[in-house]
């Protein structure tokens, strides 16, 4: 995952996500999870998802909702953060392969895709702050 720098060049784990092909604020409260035990572990033992809030896990080709207790949003990105795939209102104690081009997923508060008017192809944009 290529992450832009910021402008202000903090030191800090928190990402914003944005969709660069129109220019929405997807996630301003953003995390990563890039290691085995982040990526294993996901949302688990969280209650919800705040709003402006969201877990992007790389890499991954698939996420699953067990142990989860709330549902969520699931955007697909292949290898050039271009959207490949959208998995809208996912219930928990779900599993979702999502496709040989998804490289990694951005985990988001259920509704937020259709909030941002986040479509296939286009390019999502991660800064970190």
């Amino acid at each position: 995952m290529q992450l832009q720098d910021s402008k202000h060049k903090k030191k800090s784990n928190v990402l914003v996500i944005k969709d660069g092909t129109k220019g929405n604020v997807i996630c301003t409260n953003g995390s990563m999870a890039n290691t085995f035990r982040t990526r294993l572990f996901g949302l688990l033992g969280r209650k919800g998802l705040a709003a402006g809030s969201g877990l992007l896990i790389e890499p991954s080709s698939g996420v699953h909702t067990f142990g989860m207790s709330f549902p969520i949003d699931i955007v697909s990105l292949d290898r050039n953060q271009r959207v490949v795939g959208l998995s809208h209102n996912t219930p928990a104690w779900k599993i979702r392969g999502l496709g040989l081009k998804t490289r990694s997923v951005l985990e988001l508060p259920a509704g937020r895709i259709q909030e941002c008017e986040i479509e296939h192809g286009d390019q999502i944009v991660v800064e970190a702050c």
